[in-house]
């Protein structure tokens, strides 16, 4: 019991380090979505115009003290195949978010960023 909740602490203070915004690692993302902590993976590539209008927005939210708590995952669309197919994503500009280790919500091709926000806090 003491190894579990040892293990327990060192994950969550693990969490709590993390930048907010990261590039996507599917055994931090296995470990986060176990954890029940609130995430949001979101699907962008460079040569998206959408993605470049939701890049600075997602970036400037991500640092608002309320969406703290929210690790946003930062998947390369054009890269990270396996987990399209897994999240059933076929778009960049996506984001898909979870909330106690369950998909709870997505969007694609958001670009106004009280949108952006609302979705992002359905992670908390």
């Amino acid at each position: 019991m003491k190894k579990y909740l040892l293990s327990v602490f060192l994950l969550l203070l693990t969490c709590s380090a993390m930048a907010n915004e990261v590039p996507f690692n599917q055994a931090k993302f296995d470990q986060a979505k176990a954890a029940g902590q609130p995430i949001v993976v979101y699907f962008h590539a460079d040569w998206c115009p959408t993605c470049r209008v939701q890049q600075p927005i997602v970036a400037r939210l991500a640092a608002e003290p309320q969406l703290k708590a929210v690790t946003i995952f930062e998947a390369d669309f054009d890269t990270e195949t396996a987990l399209e197919k897994t999240l059933n994503v076929s778009q960049q500009s996506t984001f898909v978010v979870f909330k106690g280790g369950q998909e709870v919500s997505r969007s694609t091709g958001q670009t106004q960023e009280p949108a952006i926000r609302a979705i992002l806090q359905k992670a908390l």
